[in-house]
């Protein structure tokens, strides 16, 4: 039993369980919108009275299609909202986390005469001993 408590209260089970009882509700406010707004509209504009009675008749039988035609509305609504406030934002998020961090300032430059490291501030290789002028040096 102890197990069992644990288990359901992790979170991510709370979590899916928020996550399914919000989609569900999201979902049946989606097919209202679709049953109850987007039909008779569509209706309106198809100039068809009665958007209910759309069906087609295959050897005697009489396919009724208003609520698969419904259904597939409240999907296609239902993936644009997904997609667009939850795997977008997502995706940004994950994509912002992983850009590479902008490199540091470089400490070291390449002697001009042997090509060895030396730190960016000398004046003179360690290597080969000879007089490293910089860029700002030269111009004055």
């Amino acid at each position: 039993m102890k197990g069992l408590k644990q288990f359901l209260l992790r979170g991510n089970v709370v979590d899916l369980a928020v996550g399914v009882v919000i989609g569900a509700a999201f979902g049946a406010a989606v097919t209202a919108l679709v049953r109850d707004l987007l039909t008779p509209l569509i209706s309106a504009l198809i100039k068809a009275p009665d958007f209910s009675g759309l069906s087609f008749a295959f050897n005697g039988s009489k396919f009724m299609y208003r609520d698969f035609f419904n259904a597939l509305i409240s999907f296609v609504i239902i993936a644009a909202a997904v997609y667009f406030f939850v795997v977008l934002p997502v995706n940004a998020l994950i994509a912002r986390m992983r850009q590479a961090p902008t490199p540091a300032d470089p400490t070291t430059k390449k002697c001009p005469e042997c090509l060895s490291e030396i730190p960016i501030d000398a004046r003179r290789c360690a290597f080969c001993t000879s007089s490293i002028v910089s860029p700002m040096e030269r111009v004055s």
